[in-house]
């Protein structure tokens, strides 16, 4: 599974689409101590090409190349059609259905979902959900090549499928063209939304110590020795056409104990419930997948240390810590298309001892976005935000494939935004808009080569601001911890270990390290 990675430099794309990049004289001439605000809005599961790959000015579906959209089968040979999405197009319940059978004998290529001559299925439409995990990423990937995202996944041809966005069905689409739309920017680490949660906080991936003598050995990935590859079951089908893989043990944890998939925290609200009869404010953990708590260094930490004020806002967090606190983590847990589906593992700083139940930095810092993003509203509109802000939305408005739609998600942000710039805060503000990872979805662009976690798939990020370049496409290379980079550099914050090492990493690989956002904004003068 290794090869030579393929290497798109900001550079080469700028000069690929006819434009060019920003040169580092810019940034030395930026005032940044006018930006008193930063607002991070996360949302789920979304490649570049998926929702921006029609997107003008953008290295988009136009620039893919046959290496990357002809897809091949797991004997590295091309397949002659995209195998059937297993299970259907669309998530269980959905009508009208795309059943499994009306997927057959698709072309080898990028098709368009919402195509009204083919699926019509629309943006406000739930599709099946895909695997996003971390070793199938990579295998998906295969060296830069981006060409086995059908032979590695559990959803057949599905991985190719994107939507023919404009201003007029995605509302985000056109706040992007108003202002600065980042056309090269990786997800932070391979694999789910677990694990790029976790970057976007800290660059770093949590462990489990002593996993192989813990109720988590199970849970111990079966690799092969590239490192980046999982064993093959004996009887996984041969050809993606003839079935979904099987491995010997694609866990969550890597035989060294980094949980690198799904895990649920250690604290209410958790996707795990509390021991029997035990503390409600706790997971069990006597559970597999309940990860110990984490004491790496975070982004929080280091603001706190500062003096910034900052805040995670978690959309129906308060919901679901009322239900933990009635022993009912399986009432509003689960997966489901129901309003508002909390997704434990989306809030990252509650796997963190620092923010244990009861101490003053969790009720401080871990905040109810509220149902709907009620309160995370209600803090905008009031000017009350703090100097950094992190809103997640509940599950039915994050745009995750399987159990919710892009278009709800999407005008949420987009309303959230227009609050945003009425916001007493909006003068001095940057916001950034992007998603976890890629949910699976194929993209054209090759990810540069990193560390042993990432950078993964490409995913779009938008930045709005007064500061921001208008109608401005950003070829800079960037990935999640990007956003990591801004905020160290606003508020003179020492650096993760995490955004070194990546850095260094990419740098012996020949490329250049990650950028810090600010080639997005215009702040001379100021």
């Amino acid at each position: 599974m290794q090869h030579a990675w393929i290497r798109f430099t900001p550079l080469a794309i700028a000069a690929a689409i006819g434009l060019s990049a920003c040169g580092n004289e810019e940034i030395a001439q930026q005032n940044l101590s006018a930006v008193k605000n930063v607002v991070v809005i996360y949302a789920e599961n979304r490649s570049f090409d998926n929702l921006y790959g029609h997107f003008p000015g953008a290295n988009g579906l136009a620039n893919a190349t046959a290496t990357s959209t002809q897809q091949k089968d797991r004997n590295g040979a091309p397949l002659p059609t995209l195998p059937r999405i297993w299970g259907g197009l669309t998530a269980k319940g959905v009508s009208p259905a795309v059943t499994e059978a009306m997927t057959a004998n698709l072309p080898n290529a990028p098709f368009a979902i919402d195509d009204p001559n083919g699926f019509a299925t629309s943006m406000n439409v739930t599709t099946r959900d895909l695997y996003h995990r971390f070793y199938e990423n990579q295998m998906q990937i295969d060296g830069g090549r981006n060409d086995m995202f059908a032979a590695w996944a559990d959803s057949g041809g599905l991985v190719m499928g994107h939507y023919t966005s404009d201003p007029a069905t995605l509302p985000l689409w056109k706040i992007a063209q108003q202002y600065t739309l980042a056309d090269n920017f990786f997800m932070g680490a391979f694999g789910g939304s677990f694990l790029n949660h976790q970057y976007l906080i800290c660059a770093c991936v949590p462990v489990y110590p002593n996993a192989d003598k813990s109720p988590a050995a199970g849970s111990i990935s079966a690799v092969n020795a590239d490192g980046t590859s999982l064993a093959v079951a004996a009887n996984s089908p041969a050809s993606a056409l003839d079935g979904p893989p099987k491995f010997v043990n694609s866990g969550n944890l890597t035989p060294d104990f980094h949980a690198v998939n799904t895990m649920q925290p250690a604290y209410q609200p958790s996707g795990n419930k509390p021991p029997a009869n035990g503390d409600h404010a706790l997971a069990d953990p006597a559970l597999p997948t309940t990860l110990p708590p984490q004491t790496q260094p975070t982004i929080g930490d280091l603001l706190t240390q500062a003096g910034v004020s900052w805040a995670w806002y978690g959309g129906a967090w308060g919901d679901a810590l009322r239900a933990a606190q009635k022993g009912e983590s399986g009432v509003i847990y689960g997966p489901n298309l129901t309003s508002p589906n909390f997704q434990p593992h989306h809030q990252p700083f509650n796997y963190y001892a620092n923010q244990a139940p009861g101490t003053a930095s969790r009720a401080e810092h871990l905040l109810d976005g509220g149902t709907d993003g009620a309160a995370f509203i209600q803090a905008i509109d009031s000017g009350k935000l703090p100097q950094v802000a992190f809103y997640k939305p509940q599950g039915n408005l994050n745009e995750h494939s399987g159990y919710t739609d892009v278009q709800s998600g999407d005008r949420h942000i987009a309303d959230l935004i227009a609050h945003l710039q009425k916001s007493p805060q909006w003068n001095n503000m940057v916001v950034i808009v992007t998603y976890d990872e890629n949910g699976g979805i194929w993209d054209h662009v090759a990810p540069p080569k990193g560390d042993r976690w990432g950078p993964g798939t490409r995913i779009p990020a938008i930045i709005v601001s007064p500061f921001a370049k208008r109608g401005f496409v950003d070829h800079t290379q960037y990935d999640t911890a990007s956003i990591l980079r801004f905020i160290t550099r606003r508020f003179g914050l020492p650096r993760l270990a995490g955004i070194q090492a990546r850095d260094d990493a990419l740098v012996a690989n020949g490329g250049q390290p990650m950028g810090d956002l600010t080639r997005a904004l215009n702040l001379s003068g100021r």
